[in-house]
């Protein structure tokens, strides 16, 4: 497994990427620059989501995190494959059953080798450190929430009857596009001790992920064709330690506004500008997808 580093661009018209369920479900926001923000937390969502349908939530691409699962029954089968009874929040003894035990949650479930889990529940398989890591999504520029009035024409309860309709808000952003960086860990996929066996067939199947993250994720929030991915700029190392810093990597991809005189309201409002293979350090190559 190679280190490598990826920027992912993404973008939102008239939808809610990511409501803050402390905000009153308002797009999320930085209070300090107005810039938009989407959690890691729902991008992984949205990957775990794509590879569940794309491989029918089968092993060896199950998916942990998902809706209505208890984690606990999850964690018995790992116990019931090594033919042992769990301890209440206690791993194995044996240091081989309890590293057998986390392999066994780290084989059959993605997201587990992908991202890592806590699993040290009252049914303990242990915890692991994912290889693969995402930043927080930020919008390149500040965004504008909006807030709409919408009518119901059902009540809720029997006094409301006479008012015939209700009232609701639902918010969205006019337009945002909207920036990732990524990075995955060799050592945390491959090391004998550590790893999680995250593969190359994995990885390949992330950057699908993130090219139709959006495209099994409409609804009422975000309708069909409101996100889209747009850009996946990876950058891939010859040495496992990396040939030089994410971040010098990372600064060579830029974006700007074309008419700064008018809002963007579209991608085609903005210009971005990656590096070819030849404006590479030596040792790193670039592959651009979308």
């Amino acid at each position: 497994m190679n280190r490598y580093d990826f920027v992912y661009l993404f973008d939102v018209k008239d939808a809610n990427p990511n409501g803050d369920p402390d905000a009153g479900n308002l797009p999320r926001i930085d209070p300090e620059t107005g810039d938009g923000l989407v959690t890691d937390v729902c991008l992984k969502r949205k990957i775990r989501n794509y590879v569940a349908i794309r491989h029918g939530n089968t092993s060896p691409n199950e998916i942990y995190f998902t809706e209505g699962a208890v984690l606990n029954e999850t964690h018995e089968r790992a116990y019931k494959h090594i033919g042992q009874k769990p301890e209440q929040k206690k791993l194995p003894k044996d240091a081989a059953k309890a590293r057998e035990v986390t392999a066994f949650m780290c084989k059959n479930f993605f997201d587990v080798r992908t991202f890592g889990a806590v699993m040290s529940t009252e049914v303990n398989c242990g915890q692991v450190r994912g290889p693969v890591q995402m930043s927080f999504a930020r919008s390149v520029e500040p965004i504008i929430s909006s807030e709409h009035a919408i009518t119901r024409c059902s009540v809720t309860n029997v006094t409301d009857k006479e008012k015939e309709r209700t009232m609701g808000r639902k918010c969205t952003v006019p337009y945002a596009l909207y920036r990732v960086h990524g990075f995955v860990n060799p050592f945390l996929a491959d090391d004998p001790n550590k790893g999680t066996e995250f593969s190359e067939k994995d990885l390949n199947l992330l950057w699908e992920a993130l090219m139709n993250a959006f495209q099994f994720d409409q609804s009422a929030a975000r309708p069909a064709g409101s996100m889209a991915a747009r850009k996946l700029i990876i950058f891939k190392h010859e040495k496992a330690f990396g040939n030089v810093s994410s971040h010098s990597l990372f600064e060579r991809v830029s974006v700007k506004r074309k008419n700064d005189s008018k809002p963007a309201r579209d991608f085609s409002d903005y210009t971005v500008t990656a590096p070819s293979q030849n404006d590479m350090p030596p040792g790193v190559t670039l592959e651009v997808k979308l």
